[in-house]
């Protein structure tokens, strides 16, 4: 749907990547790696969204020795250098964030949160197939709030591979980790039972509640 709407697949994701993590900052190679994105890609993307004052550009390292050894790319330390264009390459110095104050933050802010609220359903229906679930609760980053402790939290018994196989899926479609609780029905009761702060935080804040067969959850 967003790619429909903005007319490029890389946007979309470049818009999700900036606006899932509004305090961070990332450079050139960093996002082309990160997104599976062409160089060329993302450096016109990133071009456009700072032309029009949706991002903002802070000066970065000066040379590539400046550079964490894990950021060089392969061929830099081996120096057989592939001879780069001049524009890429002083934009290479560069990072950007998304920029609070743009006129339309709130607006595209709300799209890419809606837009992860449709992609949600899929995702709960395939959470569903993974075993025996008693109860799903979605928080942080499904319902816009960063306070909790986890994004997910699940109660029951579930198929690892398969529980790690819809996380990494939804993973990729957000360009955000998810964090996630398992317990088993014993271990949620005994937390509940002692006012555990960890599970607390979760029931007590701003949540979806997708699943609770035993109604323990108000």
């Amino acid at each position: 749907m967003l790619d429909k709407l903005f007319g490029s697949n890389s946007r979309v994701k470049l818009l999700k990547l900036f606006f899932l993590h509004p305090s961070e900052r990332f450079y050139i190679r960093e996002i082309a790696r990160h997104l599976d994105l062409q160089l060329n890609s993302v450096f016109r993307e990133l071009n456009n969204l700072e032309e029009i004052g949706l991002l903002l550009a802070e000066a970065g390292p000066e040379s590539e020795e400046e550079l964490p050894i894990e950021q060089i790319e392969p061929d830099a330390i081996t120096k057989k250098k592939a001879p780069k264009d001049k524009e890429i390459k002083k934009q290479e110095r560069k990072y950007y964030k998304v920029n609070p104050d743009f006129i339309f933050f709130n607006e595209i802010k709300a799209l890419i949160v809606k837009s992860q609220m449709l992609y949600e359903k899929d995702f709960t229906d395939s959470l569903k197939k993974v075993g025996d679930i008693k109860l799903l609760v979605l928080t942080g980053i499904f319902v816009n709030s960063f306070d909790s402790p986890v994004d997910l939290l699940l109660v029951g018994d579930c198929n690892k591979k398969k529980l790690l196989k819809v996380i990494d899926d939804l993973e990729g479609e957000l360009v955000k980790e998810i964090n996630y609780a398992v317990m088993t029905e014993d271990e949620f009761t005994y937390r509940r039972e002692i006012t555990d702060m960890f599970l607390y935080n979760i029931l007590e804040g701003e949540k979806l509640v997708v699943i609770d067969l035993n109604n323990v959850v108000s």
